[in-house]
């Protein structure tokens, strides 16, 4: 492993803070770690499609399920259906947070360039060379595969290059070029934000409220002309149609937030976030409930209303919102001291993100043939995925040239 002292000492420097926030480090590992679940425990969805005939047929589910396992479980669908709610918009609300210190210190320019390399490097190798081994096991399930050369002349046929999860990657980049491209047009644009935010944070319903509406107004009209489960695709980038601007809007406030100073404020641990943190995991969990319970139903009616559709998108936008808090009140109440392992996992994190999902995919693709029920599948490929994508970065890391930008 890395040393942990070096590399919480290189965030600091990083992020221009004099105390790392460990809180804040930690969530957006846990985070991490839960993409992973999430991307395991697809292989043993419920609903999971079967395995395609070609990569070339439609529809190509196979971006989203890569290797599917006859094993299946039902608790999985819930899983799934968690995480899909909350974890992709956290992560762009936590990388928001140390922009602005970013953005004052390097000025818009040199900001830019720096993401560009940190974010722009991977992102490229990510789609160039890890994606395609990440979805070569699903070539291998195709009835006629015929080797890498085969493999090769259908993924050159896609008419885009899939890039998989890093795409969250190259999103962000753009995020910081909005930012950027802001400070230069209106450089106090985020301490303004801040301000905005700042009487607001001290009183956590009402900032949830706040983000609430900025939220709905920001995704569900764009829910109602996508649809929620669209993807738009152009070479390796791709999105979610229905939730680009919603993500930006939780980036934006993350953005916001951070300019006001993550040490007072909502994010303060002696505020009100954090000291009712038990009333925010009931909000999440009742809204949660609430939100699946509408899906479902906006699913299954007979009768096909764009209210039901509406409502369900309302409950995702409340839904997320409370997760969110929910999380944030937690680790803000009961991180208060560092510890090793979760510093090590906090400065892998990055590098475990970009390894994982090629991981992933081959070890549910060997273990197609164990004869276990899906739970006992899921539980070896997870933490299989998590100690082999921890290690690959640590080592990675190692490299000098590579440990600059993970």
């Amino acid at each position: 492993m890395t040393d942990t002292n070096t590399a919480v000492a290189s965030v600091e420097a990083a992020v221009g803070t004099t105390k790392y926030n460990y809180a804040l480090g930690y969530l957006r590992a846990f985070i991490v770690v839960f993409v992973i679940a999430h991307h395991t425990a697809l292989a043993y969805h419920p609903y999971a499609p079967p395995s395609p005939a070609s990569l070339l047929a439609q529809p190509r589910w196979w971006l989203a399920f890569p290797v599917v396992d006859t094993q299946r479980w039902s608790g999985f669908a819930l899983l799934v259906g968690f995480n899909d709610v909350f974890f992709m918009s956290l992560m762009f609300f936590l990388s928001g947070l140390f922009t602005w210190q970013g953005l004052q210190r390097k000025g818009s320019a040199r900001f830019f360039r720096d993401r560009l390399k940190r974010l722009g490097i991977p992102f490229v190798v990510a789609a160039a060379v890890l994606a395609p081994l990440a979805y070569y096991p699903p070539y291998l399930l195709t009835p006629n595969h015929a080797g890498p050369a085969g493999f090769w002349r259908q993924w050159l046929s896609l008419g885009s290059w899939p890039a998989g999860p890093a795409w969250f990657i190259w999103v962000l980049l753009a995020f910081d070029g909005v930012a950027a491209l802001l400070f230069t047009v209106a450089p106090s644009w985020g301490e303004s934000l801040g301000a905005l935010t700042s009487t607001a944070s001290r009183r956590p319903v009402l900032f949830f409220a706040a983000l609430v509406a900025i939220s709905g107004l920001s995704y569900v009209p764009m829910a109602v002309i996508f649809t929620p489960g669209a993807w738009a695709t152009f070479g390796p980038f791709t999105f979610q149609s229905s939730r680009i601007l919603h993500y930006l809007a939780y980036f934006l406030i993350g953005v916001g937030i951070g300019s006001w100073g993550v040490d007072r404020g909502l994010l303060a641990p002696e505020e009100r976030l954090a000291r009712r943190w038990y009333l925010w995991i009931v909000a999440a969990v009742v809204l949660f409930a609430a939100t699946s319970a509408v899906f479902v139903l906006s699913v299954t009616t007979k009768v096909q209303s764009p209210a039901w559709a509406i409502a369900a998108d309302s409950g995702f936008v409340l839904s997320c919102a409370a997760i969110s808090f929910a999380l944030l009140a937690l680790f803000l109440r009961f991180v208060k001291s560092r510890s090793r392992l979760l510093d090590s996992l906090s400065a892998n994190s990055y590098g475990i993100y970009l390894v994982h999902y090629a991981i992933v995919s081959w070890l549910l693709y060997a273990l197609l043939p164990a004869s276990l029920p899906a739970v006992a599948k899921f539980a070896v490929v997870f933490l299989g995925a998590v100690g082999l994508s921890w290690g690959t970065a640590a080592v990675l890391r190692r490299i000098p040239a590579v440990a600059k930008l993970l």
